[in-house]
């Protein structure tokens, strides 16, 4: 909304959002503003400088996960090997801990003591009423999806109830994540690693919205992993673009083929789906010493198959969302193409370990089970865990029970609660699939658990059915399944069985690190995805020439015998459109009194594509440029003033500069979606 502030010299008060559809913000102070030159020309082109790359040493990506996290890394100069993590002390037994569980303990006076299985096993050996002076945070990062209006004040929720900034705790576990990094890079170079050395590569699910999107970037400068002045030295992923890049490396021996069409490579499905597994797994259990990974520099042989215009959808599954992204080959390069808006929601593997809280609650009551897990909340902690890696032993041919093992607290607590035994409330709930064993251990037919992850499963899939409607991805050649829950042999056949005479269905074998490995080659070369989907619809708030009959006469306002428009809504880019990195638009404008010495131009965003005015529903302000037009002689100035406005396309980072042709004065902004 340009016509707010630009008065001649002051700016007005700081304005509030209008309070009716039609308040015009511009009238209300009296203000005038800017106007489209016409013919406004848009232009597209590339930033050269945009290319241009600081050498930095090492590249190191880290997937923040919001079960688990790891960080994997690459020299510049040797960017085959991808070193994968030190192993972190304190693993689970039956889980692989190539990652560590996203944890974190604050002391009671709220500084960081510990992260991942450090954090978990300390806040454990507490004495419970001490415990309760601690916090203790998990699975949190579902809170930036799942949060409608972030900001930079959101609150967390710590074990024992007590809230702490999502900022800080966000920074916190970088900040730890980045430090473990630097030493284990530094104890491996026989020198000091600088922080200026690294490139750093976050990843971030595609569906994650704007505002969550920066919220990881503004937690990663509080981090120190880079700055507002080194933007460049950070990089935000999206989890399925990074899983797409590791994807196009793959040999045929580093993934298996789960669908029922027919293999090109001379593969068939049906021996390769169990006898594959069973050689994957026993090779990654080989693997799993060596924390070092050769990516060859050619296109793997599936990759190969494609061709110009071919399309294959990335499913990314992970601890709290699942993503559905659709890219499309561009050659000669092999370049990828998000062909369609990422999709997908809060179906990740957590959905399972709800499922399994309702069933508790189901068995042992409500108001149990919330007092047990406020009462005795690393009791809590340690039946998840026992829950988690049984969780992992479920498969759709498994015939015996899976044994879950009850902390003793809970069958003491129970009883104190309720004034009789576990055994008798499993007797008693009628959940006749779930049964006590006098080991002290519920068990669960392998029925009971595959209708743990039902719910879950049916979500991704009725997700994918929807997508596979559209024209465009109709003749999707293949579907790679990948992120932690990929690794789940139900889900596995669940998508199997629905898309598998579609597509052909890979999965890589190391699927837990598919989106860490990408996300490190996406770090040595970023220039590999060139277009995205816009998001969301920008634009600047403009007076236009009124026009009876077209404009709601309430927009219009009369300044100086000229008859305007007020609070147009001019787009630069529309929501969906596809932008490529680095592509600059530009819109030329002048003011709309040539005496004007202050312009300030307001920059909208919104969800939708159909928008007219500012004042429509659902617009929001993300960004204002501010230009001094004083102390330039009146003389030079020609009488049609030319402003420039150009909007930058970054990863996560949009950029908008001003520039009054005339004087060559310019102002830059990054748009804000927390502040505003």
């Amino acid at each position: 909304m340009a016509d707010k502030e630009a008065g001649d010299g002051d700016a007005g008060p700081r304005e509030t959002a209008p309070t009716s559809a039609y308040s015009s913000p511009a009238r209300s102070l009296g203000d005038t503003g800017i106007t489209p030159l016409s013919p406004s020309h848009i232009v597209n082109d590339a930033d050269p400088n945009v290319s241009e790359q600081q050498m930095f040493l090492v590249v190191v990506a880290i997937d923040f996960g919001t079960t688990s996290s790891g960080y994997a890394y690459s020299f510049t100069k040797e960017p085959e090997c991808i070193h994968v993590m030190r192993r972190w002390e304190g693993g689970d037994p039956g889980v692989s801990n190539q990652k560590t569980p996203t944890t974190i303990l604050l002391t009671p006076e709220r500084k960081f003591h510990s992260f991942g299985y450090a954090a978990r096993d300390f806040y454990h050996d507490l004495d419970p009423n001490e415990a309760k002076q601690w916090l203790y945070l998990e699975k949190f990062k579902m809170k930036l999806h799942t949060t409608g209006d972030l900001t930079m004040d959101t609150d967390l929720t710590a074990a024992n109830g007590k809230k702490i900034k999502a900022l800080e705790i966000f920074a916190y576990a970088l900040q730890y994540l980045k430090e473990q990094a630097l030493k284990e890079l530094s104890d491996q170079a026989g020198s000091e690693f600088e922080n200026s050395d690294v490139r750093w590569v976050i990843t971030v699910p595609a569906i994650w919205k704007q505002p969550a999107k920066q919220f990881m970037r503004q937690a990663a400068y509080q981090a120190g992993l880079a700055s507002p002045e080194t933007a460049e030295q950070l990089i935000i992923a999206l989890e399925p673009e990074a899983a797409s890049i590791y994807c196009r490396k793959l040999r045929l021996h580093q993934m298996i083929e789960l669908s029922s069409k027919a293999a090109v490579n001379g593969y068939s499905s049906g021996d390769t789906v169990g006898a594959g597994f069973a050689q994957a797994k026993e090779h990654i259990r080989r693997n799993r010493q060596s924390r070092t990974f050769l990516v060859e520099n050619v296109i793997g042989e599936i990759w190969s198959e494609l061709e110009e215009g071919d399309k294959y959808v990335v499913v990314d599954s992970g601890g709290g969302t699942v993503d559905l992204t659709v890219h499309q080959i561009r050659l000669p390069e092999g370049h990828l193409k998000e062909l369609y808006k990422a999709t997908g929601g809060p179906y990740g593997s957590l959905g399972v370990d709800y499922e399994f809280e309702k069933l508790l609650c189901k068995i042992f009551g409500e108001d149990f089970i919330e007092q047990f897990k406020i009462k005795r909340p690393a009791a809590w902690v340690d039946l998840m865990i026992a829950f988690e890696s049984r969780k992992r032993a479920a498969a759709p041919d498994r015939t015996n029970p899976l044994n879950i093992t009850l902390p003793f607290s809970f069958i003491d607590y129970y009883k104190k609660f309720r004034g009789h035994s576990v055994e008798h409330a499993l007797r008693k709930s009628n959940v006749d699939f779930v049964k006590w064993s006098s080991q002290g251990m519920l068990r669960m037919s392998p029925d009971a658990m595959n209708a743990l992850f039902k719910p879950t499963i049916d979500s991704i899939i009725e997700h994918l059915r929807d997508l596979f409607q559209k024209p465009e991805v109709s003749t999707v050649k293949f579907l790679f399944l990948v992120g932690g829950f990929a690794e789940a042999p139900l889900l596995q056949q669940a998508v199997q069985a629905a898309f598998g005479d579609k597509c052909r269905i890979i999965i890589p074998q190391d699927v837990g690190l598919t989106i860490l490995k990408g996300a490190v080659l996406f770090g040595l070369d970023p220039a590999v995805i060139k277009v995205r989907r816009s998001p969301l619809t920008y634009g600047v708030g403009v007076l236009n020439r009124y026009v009876e009959g077209k404009h709601p006469p309430e927009k219009l306002l009369v300044k100086d015998g000229t008859r305007w428009c007020t609070d147009v809504f001019d787009k630069f880019i529309s929501a969906d459109q596809s932008v490529a990195l680095g592509e600059l638009v530009k819109r030329s404008y002048t003011p709309a009194k040539p005496s004007q010495l202050v312009i300030v131009i307001n920059i909208y965003s919104c969800e939708h594509d159909d928008v007219s005015f500012i004042t429509d529903p659902g617009v929001k302000k993300c960004g204002t440029l501010r230009l001094d037009l004083t102390g330039t002689s009146s003389t030079a100035v020609p009488a049609r003033r030319e402003i420039q406005t150009l909007m930058q396309f970054g990863d996560t980072e949009i950029k908008a500069t001003a520039v009054d042709i005339a004087t060559s004065k310019s102002v830059k902004v990054g748009i804000d979606f927390l502040n505003y």
